[in-house]
């Protein structure tokens, strides 16, 4: 699974992860159950794109750390985009000024607009 997550270009969900896995025959809830522990242990890192669960590795290329997301909304592509640098001013809320927040952008794709 962390092959599957250091090969991808994007965030994958968990249906993503199991159709690549489909040889291996693997049950689809153990394939979610390992998903959230590499959540849990810090190796992969759990975003809500589009209602969905996206999983990506941690400290790896693009995903080095939090990073907005790109979500078009005719097709569902999602795209990585290049880390924000956040200026916070001090009356922000506290889970900003600690840049633990998700930032995510939506639109329509180069190939849907």
């Amino acid at each position: 699974m962390l092959a599957i997550l250091r090969g991808s270009e994007a965030p994958l969900s968990h249906g993503d992860v199991v159709k690549r896995l489909a040889s291996h025959d693997w049950d689809p809830t153990t394939i979610y159950r390992n998903l959230t522990d590499f959540v849990d242990a810090g190796l992969v890192r759990r975003t809500d794109l589009g209602n969905v669960w996206r999983f990506e590795l941690v400290g790896t290329g693009h995903v080095e750390s939090a990073h907005p997301h790109f979500v078009c909304t005719a097709c569902g592509t999602i795209e990585c985009l290049p880390k924000l640098e956040l200026v916070t001013p001090r009356s922000a809320p506290r889970a900003v000024r600690q840049h633990k927040v998700e930032v995510q952008l939506r639109g329509l794709c180069d190939g849907c607009s």
